[in-house]
C-alpha cells in the first residue's frame, strides 16, 4: 500500500509495526481515524504503536479516536507510548490500548473537562460598540462574549461539563479495569508523573518509544529488528496556504468559534 513508508523513508514492503503519532492539541480526528483504518486493513502492519505527545483537545475528536482505537484493538495489538505529555484527552485516547508505557517524567493525568469563554462587554462599551441579537430562545446565544452570563446559563453549562466529565471517568475506568470510584477520586484535574501514574494503575509500565516498539513486535510475533511503518506525511498547512488551498481568517477567535468543551490540560493559560 503506497501510503505506508518505512522508518528510512522508503516504501515498507515487509511486515512491521505501524506508528501513529498524535502530537499537539487534538482538534481534528479525521486524519488519525484514516490512519487507524489503513493500519487495521493492512496485512503488513502486525501491531500498532500510538505515540502520544499531547495535552488533549476537543471532547468529540478525542472520543472519536478513543472509539476507533477500541475497534482496532479487536483486530491488532495496540501499544500506547506516552512522550513528554499525555494529559487529559491525551490520556483518554491512549486508555484503550493493550498496554500503556510512559516515561518516569511524562506529564499525565489532568482528568477532567474545561470550557473557557471571553467576555468583552466592558471593552465594547469603552469603544462604543454594542451587540444586537435576535434569537428564538433565551439560551440561543449562551456563551456570548458580548454580555454577562446569567446564573441559570452557568448552571446549564455546568451540567454539560459534569456529564462529559462522567463520560471521561467511565471510559477511563473501564479501559484501565479500575473502579469508577477510584478514577473519580483522581479526576479533579491534578497532574501526575509517569511514575505516579504507574503506581495508580493509569499506565502499565515505564519505558520509552523503543521499548513500546519492542513490546509491540513481541506481542505480534515479529522476529528480529522491528520494521517501523509510518503513514505518509501530508502537505503542511503553510504549504497549502502558499498554494492557495487555505485561507486566513481576520475574525478574532472568540467570534468565529462556537462553545468548546475540551479534555485539555492548560498550564499556561
Amino acid at each position: 500500500m503506497a501510503f505506508l513508508v518505512g522508518s528510512s523513508g522508503g516504501f515498507a514492503w515487509g511486515e512491521g509495526v505501524g506508528v501513529l503519532e498524535i502530537e499537539g492539541v487534538v482538534a481534528d480526528a479525521q486524519p488519525i481515524l484514516e490512519t487507524l483504518v489503513k493500519f487495521r486493513r493492512s496485512g503488513k502492519v502486525k501491531a500498532i504503536v500510538i505515540r502520544v505527545d499531547s495535552p488533549g483537545g476537543g471532547v468529540a475528536p478525542t472520543q472519536e479516536i478513543f472509539r476507533e482505537i477500541q475497534r482496532t484493538k479487536k483486530e491488532k495489538r495496540v501499544i500506547a507510548s506516552l512522550g513528554n505529555i499525555a494529559a487529559s484527552g491525551g490520556l483518554y485516547l491512549a486508555a484503550p490500548a493493550d498496554k500503556i508505557l510512559a516515561n518516569p517524567a511524562t506529564v499525565t493525568g489532568s482528568i477532567g473537562v474545561i470550557m473557557q469563554m471571553v467576555n468583552v462587554e466592558d471593552l465594547m462599551g469603552k469603544v462604543g460598540f454594542r451587540s444586537i441579537v435576535i434569537k428564538s430562545g433565551k439560551y440561543k446565544d449562551i456563551g456570548s462574549a458580548t454580555r454577562t452570563m446569567t446564573d441559570d446559563e452557568k448552571q446549564l453549562l455546568q451540567q454539560v461539563v459534569d456529564q462529559l466529565h462522567r463520560q471521561f471517568v467511565q471510559d477511563l475506568a473501564e479501559s484501565r479495569k479500575l473502579a469508577v470510584e477510584k478514577v473519580a477520586g483522581l479526576a479533579d484535574g491534578r497532574i501526575f508523573t509517569g511514575e505516579e501514574a504507574l503506581a495508580l494503575g493509569l499506565v502499565d509500565s515505564l519505558g520509552n518509544f523503543q521499548d513500546a516498539v519492542a513490546l509491540a513486535g513481541k506481542m505480534a510475533g515479529l522476529k528480529g529488528p522491528v520494521r517501523l511503518i509510518r503513514p505518509e506525511k501530508k502537505d503542511s498547512w503553510w504549504k497549502n496556504l502558499l498554494a492557495g488551498q487555505s485561507s486566513l481568517s481576520l475574525l478574532p477567535e472568540w467570534l468565529e468559534r462556537p462553545l468548546r468543551f475540551q479534555y485539555l490540560y492548560l498550564p499556561n493559560l
